[in-house]
């Protein structure tokens, strides 16, 4: 039997089935009676205009063409579709005069229903059945993935927020409602082993055992058998939050932190509570860590450390107000103002996808009369021992100037990229020297095949390609002595184990930052002189000219130009540009990114030195929209 992680050490009994029969509340907390404003002003006025559309219609051909070409996205963004309409339906009618509101409940039943008809409630990629049965249609018997977690607490929230109005204008849509997600969601969820649940522990737990507790809350009649469901989604959180290093990390990026650490957060608070207090996580060691990992990743502005899957600037959904409430629970002032600084710039986003839940939140979260704009923390110094990344900037709440940053690690990391020893350098906050991040996803991304996606190849990342090699896939494929030296502002590592070339004996890296400067040394040994050369590959944003042994970039956002100079063992270089028509990447870096490739002397032993500059006078506007 696996031991107890945090939670249930902490909380003890209070978490078993029959302890929580008596403190479960009988519904989800009341949202408050939301005040007129920009935010809610926009929802609103989307829904008006959407009304008179056709609903989003996902179809079979929609649902087929993930086994036929690879594509999920024309089947489940027509399903968020539908669920991004009803939320903004369901929060235009919560937010309406009573003498205005049964009009505007037309809108909230149709997508209910909509929902409860849709054959699966599961994503086209997460379903089993195609690979197993060979059918290209939805099946009719459920599997509890992301997607289903998600419309089983949609569909709890709407009932909460307009339950009694839809017994009067709607009766038995409640009814129909608590059947769908009860045999879609709460009961699969408690009669079934799920893989996601087990001891290959990822996002996916504290996502969908979030979504568990709100459908079982609202949507369950209190019982014994809802107290088991609630107990079994508290196991699936103590399983989660055992995984998170001691330095608060997550190895799947600063992006999968709000869908991992953030969705256990979001189900931390509604236990707390629908229990009226009786389980709280707000002086669990493990909270405190893991809260500071978003500020330590900020580069400035919109830009952030991005490794794995995660992009380089956050999406639009991020629910600021966990990430603030949390920090201040747990005396993290740095994080609340990272949390103040990012959430009062964005705002609540009217194209965020399904989540009510996250809405409702943004909506109650109370505004302080005096609130100001904070500025962010922006720590001159982040070690990471855990994930095995270290930063360093210029001056501490700053993004002026270069930061550095260089990931160690190993090739078997969630939503893995073989990016083992890849370093990113930022001018004023904006990535010049930049991981690529994810592209749409689509089949074959988490299988066998996931390294044939170039995004993926260490050859489109800031590593050397050894002897001809890539880096290999796996856990062994991993960093050997990584040090951070705080005084000497000097980050290092061996990528000795990461390529098959069993003539490599080292290769050791290291990044240093000096007088305003970054300086990236390679060294590499073999036991003999390889067969196929070697070489340092950087990935570039923004506009590159190369002359001689040097490269000049043109940052995006109007950063200060950076120059790249190199010396040693280094016998050429050139310039290739990768086209971004996935709009994941061409938001973020426009047009293109262009690959330097600095061409190593074959040798049995040899150094290579990047130095890195940046011009005088920093510019007075920063971080405008990414050139199309």
């Amino acid at each position: 039997m696996t031991s107890p992680g945090p939670l249930l050490t902490h909380w003890g009994d209070r978490a078993a089935p029959s302890s929580l029969a008596g403190l479960l509340a009988d519904a989800l907390p009341a949202p408050a009676r939301w005040e007129p404003g920009p935010d809610l002003d926009q929802l609103i006025g989307l829904a008006e205009e959407e009304q008179a559309e056709p609903w989003p219609s996902p179809q079979a051909s929609h649902y087929a063409r993930f086994t036929r070409d690879g594509d999920r996205s024309s089947h489940e963004d027509r399903v968020r579709g539908r669920q991004a309409r009803l939320t903004r339906a369901a929060v235009r009618a919560a937010a309406a005069p009573p003498d205005r509101l049964v009009p505007l409940l037309d809108e909230v039943a149709d997508g209910v229903l909509l929902l409860c008809e849709q054959t699966s409630w599961c994503w086209v990629a997460h379903d089993p059945a195609p690979a197993r049965t060979g059918t290209v249609v939805p099946p009719i018997d459920p599997w509890l993935d992301l997607g289903a977690g998600e419309i089983a607490a949609q569909l709890a929230w709407v009932d909460r927020l307009l339950g009694p109005a839809l017994d009067e204008h709607y009766p038995g849509l409640r009814v129909r409602m608590r059947a769908e997600a009860g045999a879609r969601v709460l009961h699969p969820f408690l009669d079934q082993d799920w893989p996601w649940f087990g001891e290959d522990m990822n996002n996916w737990c504290p996502w969908i055992c979030g979504n568990v507790i709100a459908a079982a809350v609202q949507l369950m009649v209190p019982s014994e058998r809802r107290s088991a469901v609630v107990a079994k989604a508290v196991v699936g959180l103590d399983r989660y939050l055992r995984t998170i290093p001691a330095d608060g990390s997550v190895d799947e990026g600063y992006g999968y932190w709000w869908e991992g650490v953030g969705r256990a957060l979001e189900a931390l608070d509604l236990l707390e509570r629908v229990t009226a207090g009786a389980l709280t996580a707000a002086g669990l060691p493990v909270i405190g860590a893991t809260v500071a990992f978003p500020h330590r990743m900020h580069l400035g502005g919109p830009w952030h450390v991005n490794v794995a899957d995660s992009s380089a600037q956050p999406q639009t959904n991020v629910p600021w107000h966990v990430l603030e409430r949390w920090a201040r629970r747990v005396g993290d002032d740095d994080a609340e103002r990272y949390a103040r600084s990012r959430g009062s710039a964005v705002g609540i986003s009217a194209d965020w996808p399904m989540n009510l839940a996250r809405v409702i939140g943004a909506l109650d979260a109370p505004i302080e009369a005096d609130r100001v704009i904070a500025e962010p923390p922006l720590p001159a110094q982040v070690w990471l021992p855990d994930l095995q990344l270290g930063l360093v900037r210029e001056q501490a709440g700053s993004a002026r100037g270069l930061t550095l940053v260089l990931k160690g690690g190993h090739n078997g990391e969630g939503h893995n990229h073989q990016d083992v020893g890849s370093v990113i350098v930022a001018s004023d906050g904006v990535p010049v020297l930049v991981d690529p991040g994810r592209l749409t996803y689509r089949a074959g991304m988490f299988g066998p095949q996931r390294y044939e996606f170039w995004a993926m190849q260490s050859q489109w990342h800031n590593v050397p390609v050894v002897a001809g090699h890539q880096q290999e896939a796996g856990r062994d494929a991993r960093a050997l002595e990584m040090t951070f030296d705080e005084q000497q502002a000097t980050i290092g590592l061996d990528l000795a184990r990461v390529h098959d070339v069993p003539l490599l004996r080292h290769w050791h890296r290291e990044a240093r930052w000096e007088r305003s400067e970054v300086l990236l040394t390679d060294r590499w040994e073999f036991a003999a002189m390889p067969e196929r050369p070697s070489a340092l590959h950087l990935m570039l944003a923004g506009e590159v000219t190369l002359t001689g042994t040097r490269a000049d970039i043109v940052p995006l956002e109007g950063a200060n130009p950076v120059r790249l100079a190199w010396s040693g063992d280094v016998t050429g270089a050139d310039l290739e540009d990768m086209p971004l028509e996935d709009p994941l990447m061409s938001e973020v870096w426009g047009e293109r990114l262009t690959r330097l490739r600095l061409h190593l002397a074959p040798s049995a032993r040899g150094e290579a030195v990047l130095r890195i500059t940046r011009a005088e006078d920093p510019p007075d506007q920063l971080w405008g929209s990414p050139p199309r």
